[in-house]
């Protein structure tokens, strides 16, 4: 076998040989996929099907699920071929697309998790303008806007870095990690492309929608403690979802944007770990955090899993 190196190529340092492991490894990456396209694609198929989730918030929910499954893709398909590789090698070209994917998958979750905030807050603080505020048309609007926005910030910033002449080879990750390739540069313009990395992580993914999303819940906290203990309990049982999806996917991001930087990790690979949570872990715990809490939800799944077996067994009878 050839283990010759292209020259051209950059190469993940924390991929260790585990021999015929590698092969259980491939095999756990490959279901965790196959159930993150799973679990998101029955969603998906079930908000569509049924004719009375055509609310603007299920509309954003099938963007988020649309949105994990991209996610998803930008990762486990290298991380799986990686495995198996023995060099662990990746072209210029594959990782930079890498990076243009993973950070336009954090854009438009952010997005979309801030645009959710907003619905919660206009269903729960003034119901009576929801059909003018939020019109299906509008939210089809803000969807198209968050994609176009999201690809056109990370074009910007992959633009300051794409031109960079790069000293080093090797990655200290996994997978392609903007802010590591750029260290691999000895241009004197690497500082501007760190500093521009830092702030639109922190600026523009993070502090301005999680700002927002605070400012919602306080509003929506404020008109909870002044109803009924009915209207509080329906009121957390929309929210609580999106409650906990925001959390974990800001703890995940923050962690990835400054202890990464940093080596604050204190036990071995635990970073690499906790820097792909927002992009493995998040894509399969949506689906089931809004399948499980979400009553319409699930009983949508339900009409979309009576309807497949019917068509099922009408065929089976035809076929008989």
């Amino acid at each position: 076998m050839d283990n010759s190196t292209d020259p051209e190529a950059l190469v993940f340092a924390m991929y260790a040989d585990t021999g015929h492991l590698k092969y259980v490894y491939f095999a756990l990456a490959l279901l965790f996929y196959l159930a993150v396209i799973f679990a998101n694609a029955v969603l998906i198929a079930a908000v569509c099907v049924d004719r009375s989730l055509k609310q603007p918030m299920y509309l954003f929910l099938c963007n988020l699920f649309v949105n994990e499954i991209y996610g998803s893709t930008s990762l486990l398909p290298c991380l799986m071929s990686q495995i198996l590789s023995d060099t662990h090698e990746i072209s210029v070209f594959f990782c930079f697309a890498q990076i243009f994917n993973i950070h336009t998958y954090v854009a438009v979750e952010y997005g979309t998790l801030t645009i959710l905030a907003y619905d919660r807050y206009v269903c729960i603080c003034k119901p009576l303008h929801y059909n003018t505020l939020i019109s299906r048309g509008k939210a089809q609007v803000v969807v198209l806007v968050i994609w176009v926005a999201s690809f056109l910030e990370v074009g910007v910033l992959l633009s300051f870095s794409v031109r960079l002449r790069r000293c080093g080879t090797l990655i200290n990750s996994v997978y392609c990690a903007h802010h590591l390739v750029v260290e691999l540069s000895c241009s004197p313009d690497r500082t501007v492309s760190l500093v521009h990395d830092l702030v639109f992580g922190l600026v523009f993914s993070v502090a301005a929608p999680v700002t927002y999303i605070a400012y919602s819940y306080a509003r929506i906290l404020s008109v909870c403690l002044k109803a009924s203990a009915e209207t509080r309990v329906k009121a957390f049982d929309t929210c609580a979802p999106h409650l906990v999806s925001l959390i974990s996917f800001v703890f995940a991001c923050f962690y990835s944007l400054i202890a990464q930087r940093f080596n604050m990790s204190l036990v071995p690979y635990l970073g690499v770990v906790l820097s792909m949570y927002a992009i493995v872990i998040q894509p399969l715990q949506n689906p089931l955090i809004y399948g499980l809490k979400m009553s319409k939800v699930r009983r949508a799944c339900k009409n979309l899993w009576t309807i497949k077996t019917s068509h099922l067994y009408v065929s089976g009878v035809v076929f008989l």
